[in-house]
């Protein structure tokens, strides 16, 4: 599978040149170990992949044994992995570096050494329990890994050229036209529905067999839920009752998550280790309220309400239609033709907030219940940043419509209280790209370009 991210591999390698070990963070299943390894493949003399969930306790004794003997330490690795190894020629992969946290603390002293680069990949290895009893070695740098995006997806089917043309009608402010608009969409139906997770989309290509994918989905949420048990601790009951009641909260209205739906008594104080568990093991993408459409959008947060969306959205398909234990192919087919009478709004909304996570944007909304005057109630669905910081005009309001037909009236709005402080407005919808009373409609597959 073709990723971004190999590009940034190759950036790193050839900046760093041996001075910082490389990070790859990312939820369980989204291509990590492969992506490395193929990199490693093309680009190094020799390799060696230490994987910490396979690798002997005499093989990680080394760690404790030999930090201040490197020269014993390389040799054992060599001996043990039968691998020659040579200087600033060679790649050595702490894979899932958080079940041997004492791995990643060794970071400082290898880098110092010099003569062979590092790559950590983990999950969950930002978790109180995977740092607690180690120095973090100031000499990582940290990369995020996420699910496939759309143009990765298209990657994977086969098509190479659309989203070049798709950038390009982009940058000019173009439709792409009726026809190829629905080819799009029906691209971007089958990408919601399949989702990003490599092992899905890649038992699609294989067979275009919806059931066989969502069995693969079902086998990583099954997955998650063991992690959750297995490593939130004391949180594990907490962070279950968040991620089963995801979808649910999605569907409704507003689709800020209802503490009180976790429990009639719970206080918001109550559940935040737990949401920060959920965050920090990429399996969720947050989003939170600001109070002030301005520069600096997380200086404004109302931390009493949340948007919890998962992240991935072919996941969150799986995880919503459970009534069974798999979900039928005739569900799949409503919504790749659109025919599902179902909170359509839901699926689209988690599918803008995964691309625009993905493309590098925190996540913020805004709303306003105000009892006491109509014109400060409204609700918009994502506040980013603009790229180039100006005077003022700096916040892009997003609005995401799943149906055809809608209205403005919190755009609108919000538009009128705070018009010093925005940029362009979006309306992101299943429609092609048009420009009406300055607000651009833009269609969802052209999210990732914001």
């Amino acid at each position: 599978m073709r990723r971004k991210i190999y590009d940034k591999l190759v950036e790193w390698k050839n900046n760093s040149n041996g001075k910082t070990a490389l990070l790859i963070d990312g939820a369980r299943r989204t291509g990590k170990s492969y992506i490395v390894e193929e990199f490693a493949k093309k680009n190094y003399k020799s390799y060696i992949l230490l994987d910490f969930n396979r690798v002997p306790e005499d093989v990680k004794k080394l760690f404790d044994l030999y930090l201040d003997d490197l020269d014993s330490l390389f040799l054992y690795l060599t001996n043990y992995y039968n691998v020659n190894l040579y200087e600033r020629e060679s790649l050595i992969i702490f894979d899932e570096v958080q079940l041997y946290p004492r791995a990643r603390s060794a970071i400082k002293y290898l880098i110092l050494d010099g003569r062979y680069d590092y790559i950590e990949t983990g999950s969950l290895v930002s978790i109180k329990e995977n740092v607690s009893d180690i120095l973090i070695p100031s000499e990582e740098q940290h990369l995020k890994m996420y699910p496939m995006d759309f143009e990765e997806f298209l990657w994977a089917i086969g098509n190479d050229n659309l989203m070049n043309l798709i950038r390009k009608c982009f940058n000019e402010g173009k439709a792409l036209g009726e026809v190829l608009h629905r080819k799009t969409m029906d691209y971007f139906r089958q990408y919601m529905i399949v989702g990003g997770m490599p092992q899905a989309v890649e038992e699609y290509v294989n067979t275009k067999d919806f059931n066989k994918v969502d069995q693969i989905k079902r086998n990583i949420l099954n997955l998650y839920r063991d992690d959750i048990v297995k490593h939130a601790s004391k949180y594990s009951l907490k962070v279950r009752s968040i991620f089963d009641k995801i979808p649910s909260q999605l569907q409704r209205h507003e689709k800020k998550f209802k503490i009180t739906s976790l429990d009639k008594n719970a206080k918001t104080r109550d559940y935040e280790d737990a949401f920060l568990w959920l965050d920090d093991a990429m399996i969720v993408n947050q989003a939170f309220n600001t109070t002030e459409p301005s520069l600096g959008l997380s200086l404004n947060l109302d931390s009493t309400f949340y948007k919890c969306y998962m992240a991935d959205t072919g996941l969150l398909i799986s995880h919503s239609f459970n009534e069974k234990e798999i979900v039928s192919e005739e569900i799949y087919k409503k919504i790749l033709f659109d025919k599902l009478e179902y909170n359509g709004g839901m699926i689209m909304e988690n599918m803008v907030a995964q691309m625009l996570v993905s493309s590098g944007h925190k996540l913020y909304f805004y709303s306003n219940n105000s009892k006491n005057n109509s014109d400060d109630r409204m609700e918009i669905d994502f506040l980013i940043s603009k790229s180039f910081i100006t005077n003022k005009h700096n916040i892009i309001p997003i609005e995401v419509k799943s149906g055809k037909n809608y209205t403005l009236n919190s755009l609108s709005k919000f538009i009128k209280k705070y018009n010093n402080y925005l940029a362009t407005p979006y309306i992101i919808h299943t429609g092609d790209y048009k420009v009406q009373n300055n607000i651009v409609y833009l269609p969802v597959y052209m999210t990732i370009l914001l």
